[in-house]
């Protein structure tokens, strides 16, 4: 490995070429011209290869044995260009480090690579590849001791697709971005050049160019068929295949290898037989067809462990590939898992198709949905992990972008053109940015944010070019600073500077990517101390993950609200802004004092407890009467509904404190009705005439959340209420169950003809309503049958869609409106402001 000083180094990993799917209906089956003797190897050591057992290579043998139609590249060390299992196997390659000599290993790496793709299989000797035959081309691209620089690998991935390399096989990587490497890829994928890359052995993130969209990520997998904890793993994982084997060695030898780079290798030999078999095939098709027929591991569906799943060689050569490998989910319930930064395809069957996938977020952020349909745009309706919807267009050569935070996010996609028959194969890439920090902008020290005087904890992102994050902390007292800096990914080298204004700068860099950087001056004096974050300078561009920066200021500290002992002294506090004290006496008190103007739901946060103390809260109204109390370690909080008036807090600790703050804060939110979220909203009125009905309540936290998605178990119940339904049948719906918290309600709406199940038996209760699903519930629940003639009054519509008589009637009759550019958009997701004016029109 070079030291990390060098530029751009990547060291050897798994990382291999491997294909995938889509659907080629009329692709003929082309059948090796090699005469097969045996489904079965019978090489010496084949028992050796556990790892053949695991990815069921004996029946995919039973289909194909070898591919000579395509070259499979092999970057790497080099090849033992004459290993008796190896040697009639290869064909030409290139030495990129010393071009004068042929590609031969002089480390082993590429060697073992080589033999888990394609030793000679049946030939009495060794071990057999996947392939036991094939064309395989040495590339050497790494130095001896398996590292190298970015240019190299660049060019022999570059080398491998323009002298007729169909796979590239790459067991190496880098943590690192960047527009060299993305644009490399990009070449390959335009020339239908399958890349099949190993994922690293950090157990940390997906090293590069695994994490290219376009990649084949391949992580490890243990006997045990779980991910193996030194692989890495997260959105840019495809598959998994066996971390151990039994391969082929320099010096003509055999040994037992493991990782990523042995796992790489296994994808990509088997998606060369997929290949053999469909020749027509694209290498997105490829990439797909793989994923389709992995064997899933974990969770159903993709996950950021083992993505797909292990690899299987036989259901590949096997199993027809779909056109869709995610259906059935055209409903939120049946949403299939997929990245947030890997390229998929899929397809819709016409313009009423809906396509429901969600996505795991790893930090707050954008989703970015780059669509290729062949020019058709595409309507995106998310809802994010808070229940926030928003609907966005994603157009040719524009990718829709939809705000995220951390957690599940669901997408309903669907063609604009609803009127669309035929069906439309696309391919959808996704890509993740970050979140934009709170301490932005503060890219330079006349910016820097100012932290208070304390010990503290930061976390902040990276989030784009050559951003850097500077600080400044005021020393008001003598003591001593430590300063540390970490992240939670390797694709973050960070770097620590330190200086007190006007005096000597010290710069931290003394560990590799990822690992923690740490500063200690033993002696501080009053003054202002700039800090700044920075990744390496080598790497300037924005990075999926956070760092988080360690203050530990140990002075004396002074209590800035003294004196506050008794109620009468009592520090008036501004809502919703941190206060700070100390506990530094055995009879300390602290009291403060807060006035609110009209109703409020308010909460009392006492927060940054120090270690082993225990604090106490109490809270009284303005004639000194105790309303409530709380207790406890590191955090303590009171919430409480109060009316307009003047209020007081007491704040006591079971022992003395002097060299950290606690904090205090009074956070204050209006009441409109019984809510704080609807006070303005253009729905406010609907929504307090049928809370004050009782026929609609809000969250525990006196939201009432009006722009989130309404659920079909939700608009039951407040249907059911809202009708005072009483009859109940009977219901058998597999996927609710009498405990379910709306039964009754959703037993009662079937009884009176309102709501009914699907035709599968499901009722789904989590899916959320369209708004063509609201207008019908209405209308039933009004008696209105849709036998109305006419013009179809929304230009998004017509009379062959399902809900047209509905529309006509409704709008006739003055129920709905639609929207100013005469649309109704009756397959967006409603509201449950939307479902509540609805609702408060039919209710007197």
């Amino acid at each position: 490995m070079l030291d990390k000083k060098q530029p751009v180094p990547f060291v050897r990993y798994g990382i291999i070429a491997i294909v995938m799917f889509i659907v080629f209906a009329a692709t003929a089956y082309a059948e090796s011209r090699e005469v097969r003797v045996a489904a079965t190897a019978e090489d010496p050591f084949i028992e050796k290869q556990t790892y053949l057992k695991q990815i069921h290579a004996n029946e995919a043998w039973d289909i194909a044995t070898a591919n000579n139609n395509m070259v499979i590249a092999i970057v790497d060390t080099g090849v033992d260009l004459e290993h008796p299992d190896l040697k009639p196997n290869l064909v030409t390659g290139a030495n990129l480090v010393n071009p004068s000599l042929p590609p031969q290993d002089d480390n082993g790496h590429g060697t073992n690579v080589a033999g888990v793709v394609a030793a000679v299989g049946n030939n009495d000797r060794g071990v057999a590849g996947i392939l036991w035959r094939a064309k395989m081309m040495p590339i050497k691209a790494l130095e001896m001791d398996g590292s190298g620089g970015e240019a190299k690998l660049g060019e022999g991935i570059r080398y491998a697709v323009d002298h007729g390399a169909k796979i590239v096989v790459l067991s190496l990587g880098l943590n690192k971005y960047s527009n060299y490497m993305n644009e490399i890829v990009r070449y390959a994928e335009e020339k239908d050049v399958l890349l099949v890359a190993a994922t690293g052995n950090e157990g940390n993130r997906v090293k590069y160019p695994a994490a290219y969209p376009t990649v084949l990520a391949v992580g490890g997998m243990t006997a045990e068929r779980k991910a193996d904890p030194r692989s890495n793993s997260g959105p840019e994982i495809d598959l998994v295949a066996p971390w151990d084997v039994f391969t082929t060695a320099r010096g003509g030898s055999y040994e037992y290898k493991d990782g990523t780079s042995m796992a790489a290798p296994q994808v990509a030999a088997v998606a060369a037989l997929v290949w053999g078999k469909y020749p027509a095939m694209k290498a997105y098709q490829i990439r797909q067809l793989l994923r389709q027929t992995a064997d899933d591991l974990g969770a159903p569906g993709w996950d950021s462990s083992t993505g797909y799943g292990m690899l299987r060689a036989d259901r590949a050569m096997k199993e027809m590939p779909l056109a869709d490998m995610y259906e059935p989910n055209n409903r939120k319930d049946q949403a299939k898992a997929i990245s947030v930064s890997k390229m998929i395809s899929a397809s819709f069957s016409g313009g009423s198709d809906q396509d429901w996938f969600y996505f795991d977020a790893p930090y707050n952020g954008t989703v970015n949905l780059d669509f290729d349909t062949g020019g058709l745009p595409v309507i995106v309706q998310h809802t994010d992990a808070n229940g926030n919807f928003a609907s966005v267009a994603a157009k040719p050569g524009q990718p829709a972008s939809v705000q995220v935070v951390k957690g599940r996010s669901y997408v309903q996609l669907q063609l604009d053109n609803r009127n669309l028959k035929q069906e439309v194969p696309y391919k959808l890439t996704t890509s993740f940015d970050i979140y934009r920090d709170q301490f932005e902008d503060n890219d330079h020290q006349y910016s820097a944010t100012v932290l208070p005087s304390r010990s503290q904890t930061i976390v902040g992102t990276f989030h784009q070019m050559n951003d850097q994050d500077w600080f400044e902390l005021p020393i008001e007292q003598s003591g001593s600073l430590r300063i540390r800096v970490s992240t939670d990914t390797a694709r973050i080298d960070p770097v620590l500077f330190v200086q007190k204004k006007g005096e000597k700068a010290y710069v931290v860099d003394d560990n590799e990517d990822g690992v923690e950087e740490s500063l200690l001056l033993p002696e501080v004096f009053p003054g202002s101390y700039y800090i700044r974050v920075s990744n390496v300078k080598e790497y300037p561009f924005p990075v999926t993950g956070e760092y988080t920066l360690t203050i530990e200021y140990d002075a004396k500290l002074i209590d800035p609200n003294e004196p506050n002992n008794r109620s009468y002294q009592a520090t008036t506090v501004s809502l919703n802004t941190p206060y700070y004290g100390l506990i530094d006496k055995p009879d300390d008190v602290d009291w403060f004092q807060f006035r609110i103007q009209e109703n409020n739901m308010v909460q009392l946060d006492l927060t940054e407890i120090p270690d082993g103390v225990e604090m106490n809260m109490i809270l009284y109204d303005g004639s000194m009467k105790p309303i409530s109390n709380t207790s406890g370690m590191k955090a303590a909080k009171l919430q409480q509904r109060l009316q307009a008036g003047t209020y007081y807090a007491k704040l006591s600790a079971n022992q003395t404190f002097d060299r950290s703050l606690y904090q205090f804060m009074v956070n204050a939110k209006p009441l409109t009705g019984n809510f704080t979220d609807i006070r303005g909203h253009w729905a406010q009125n609907s929504i307090l005439g049928l809370s004050d009905k009782q026929i609609i309540n809000g969250y525990d936290d006196y939201t009432f959340r009006p722009n989130r998605t309404i659920t079909r178990a939700e608009a039951t119940v407040i249907l059911s209420r809202a009708l005072k339904l009483s009859q109940q049948k009977q219901i058998a719906y597999t996927d609710l169950s009498p405990n379910h918290w709306a039964y009754a309600d959703i037993a009662r709406a079937a009884q009176s003809g309102i709501i009914d199940g699907y035709p599968d038996r499901t009722f789904a209760p989590d899916q959320p309503v369209s708004r063509m699903e609201m207008i019908s519930m209405i209308a039933r629940s009004l008696n209105k049958t849709g036998n109305l003639q006419g013009d179809v009054p929304f230009t998004d519509v017509d009379n062959g869609y399902w809900g047209t008589g509905i529309l006509k009637q409704m709008k006739a009759e003055g129920w709905i409106a639609g929207y100013a550019d005469g649309t109704f958009r009756p397959d967006q997701q409603a509201t449950r402001a939307e479902f509540v004016s609805m609702l408060a029109k039919m209710i007197p």
